[in-house]
């Protein structure tokens, strides 16, 4: 692969000081065994990711005409974990073996929107889903309504969401630029210290792109655990076909908030390293620890396909020994086999 001039290319408007004292901001700041480390790790992680979520995509094309609101918003997920998977792993794998960035301002800024873009994305997603949940767990004539054309407007505001917000640094708004590290980029965090409109365009992405989302998520999920333990009784009083259907969407919600905390726990950490960069003094975080979330929020992709698979696989395999068979292999929007009544059919097209 050509290297491209990374002097001349599209330089930002404003680079960090203490990038700049560091003479070449594509030069890799981390040794080369280092960097073949990390090369191999996301390696790893993209070939599983994208074979993972290329699979949940593929399953539910198979069988499109009959997916449903809470299985569309799973594929939506899925697609902009395979996106980040196959747009930005193979930038930064041929870079750490490179030990530099080599696809100059150019790839930086497709790098640097490919992975807000996807990332945002999964996270609205996320809020989305996390919202559902609390609606049909703690409101529950939601559930009456909901149909499948409102879930398609749903999938319209969140690549809208996501667009809007990714565009903004490559409009003038902001803007992508390496990280501290080297062979990698990232949104430019560092304006910050440059300018009132920097500390407003990260004031600004850090509140839409990660508190409200994050906010919304823990507060649906804090309510649903409240509303579960304040309704058991009640459920007890439900007749066969609804105590069923609680069930079903309390098993739904497990699944969501194991999607949302493992996504929250790989970026969160990245975030803080990110906020603290942006806002306090150069080299407060040493660069050998600012790959350390780095790499955790990389690997995030890779987390959902497991999930479903370990799911689906605790259901097949609780069956099995209920009925003394071997567990068999269900497809990854399975939960439960162990239901005999109608919510053990609508369980194989949830999730």
């Amino acid at each position: 692969m050509a290297q491209v001039d990374n002097e001349t290319s599209f330089p930002p408007a404003w680079v960090p000081h203490h990038l700049l004292n560091r003479g070449d901001v594509f030069e890799s700041k981390l040794s080369k065994e280092a960097d073949i480390v990390a090369g191999f790790y996301i390696l790893i992680i993209g070939i599983l990711s994208a074979i993972g979520n290329g699979y949940v995509i593929y399953m539910s094309f198979k069988r499109k005409t009959k997916l449903k609101p809470p299985e569309l918003m799973t594929v939506n997920l899925a697609i902009f974990d395979f996106g980040i998977s196959v747009t930005g792993k193979p930038f930064f794998v041929v870079s750490s073996f490179s030990h530099r960035w080599i696809f100059g301002w150019r790839g930086c800024h497709f790098y640097g929107w490919a992975g807000f873009f996807f990332g945002c994305g999964s996270l609205i997603t996320m809020t989305v889903v996390s919202l559902d949940r609390y609606l049909k767990i703690c409101h529950l004539s939601y559930a009456t309504w909901i149909k499948r054309h409102h879930a398609f407007i749903c999938l319209v505001f969140i690549w809208l969401y996501a667009t809007f917000w990714a565009t903004m640094p490559l409009v003038g708004w902001g803007n992508y630029a390496p990280e501290p590290f080297g062979t990698s980029c990232t949104l430019d965090w560092w304006l910050a210290q440059a300018s009132v409109a920097g500390q407003s365009f990260v004031m600004t992405i850090l509140m839409f792109c990660l508190v409200l989302p994050t906010g919304i998520i823990v507060f649906s999920y804090v309510m649903i655990i409240f509303k579960v333990k304040s309704s058991a009784k009640e459920v007890s009083y439900f007749d066969t076909r609804n105590k069923n259907n609680h069930i079903l969407e309390i098993k739904l919600t497990k699944v969501a908030m194991l999607i949302c905390a493992g996504f929250l726990i790989a970026w969160i950490p990245y975030a803080v390293v990110s906020v603290v960069s942006a806002f306090g003094e150069p080299d407060t975080v040493p660069i050998p620890v600012s790959v350390i979330p780095c790499m955790l929020a990389k690997s995030s992709a890779m987390y959902n396909p497991i999930i479903y698979q370990v799911i689906s696989c605790r259901g097949s395999c609780f069956q099995a020994m209920k009925k003394k068979r071997h567990c068999k292999s269900s497809r990854f929007y399975t939960i439960s086999a162990s239901m005999k009544d109608r919510a053990a059919q609508e369980t194989h097209t949830e999730i």
